[in-house]
């Protein structure tokens, strides 16, 4: 399992990458992982202003789908174009070509109360 330093990662198994107010979120490596072969990814939320922790699309694998929620609160502004014919991408490369969306972030020092590396991994094991 890959647990980058630079993120930081939710108990619902999202990353997070903050640079400046805006943050780049995707769901972990241990997630796919979890999900198996990923076939869909649904985001529609874009413009939109969500709250922390509230669901902002769906991610459809060959067994299950599961809800996507937001680490911190803010507006949508881009989702990732390419999971819309490669939804794959989240398996390969979760961290890099396979991230969901770009939040503006609210309040950016929210982000230091997700958890490090080192907690997501006593996380999962």
């Amino acid at each position: 399992m890959n647990f980058p330093e630079n993120l930081r990662y939710t108990k619902d198994h999202e990353w997070i990458k903050l640079e400046g107010n805006v943050a780049t979120i995707g769901i972990t490596d241990f997630a796919q992982h979890e999900l198996g072969d990923i076939v869909y990814v649904d985001i529609s939320s874009k413009g939109k202003s969500l709250a922390a922790e509230e669901v902002f699309g769906t991610v459809e694998a060959v067994k299950t789908v599961s809800d996507l929620f937001l680490p911190v609160a803010g507006t949508i502004a881009e989702i990732n174009p390419l999971l819309d014919s490669k939804p794959e991408l989240v398996n390969s490369d979760p961290y890099g070509d396979g991230w969901m969306v770009k939040v503006t972030v609210d309040n950016p020092a929210d982000v230091d109360g997700l958890m490090d590396a080192a907690a997501y991994q006593n996380l999962v094991g």
